[in-house]
C-alpha cells in the first residue's frame, strides 16, 4: 500500500522548481508536513485544501518516511 501512495508524488522540473509534489498539484510535500508537524489535523488541512484527500496526506507521511527509512538503512552499513 505504501508504494502505491508514494505514486501520488510527482517531482517536475517545471512545478515548484522540481520538489516532490502531490499529483502535480503545485503542493510540495514539505509543506504539507510542515502544517501537520504544527499540528493541523488532517481535517483542518482538507478543509483549507480542498482539492487534497486524505490520501494525499498519507502519501505525504509515506514519501517522506521512506527517505527516513532507507536514510537509515545506508547508515547501518
Amino acid at each position: 500500500m505504501r508504494e502505491a501512495l508514494i505514486e501520488r508524488i510527482t517531482i517536475d522540473p517545471s512545478i515548484c522548481h522540481g520538489k516532490p509534489c502531490v499529483r502535480g498539484l503545485r503542493y510540495p510535500i514539505e509543506a504539507l508536513l510542515e502544517l501537520l508537524a504544527s499540528g493541523m489535523t488532517n481535517e483542518e488541512i482538507l478543509a483549507d485544501f480542498e482539492d487534497l484527500s486524505h490520501e494525499d496526506i498519507l502519501a505525504c507521511l509515506a514519501y517522506a518516511s521512506r527517505d527516513v527509512i532507507d536514510g537509515n538503512r545506508s547508515n547501518d552499513r
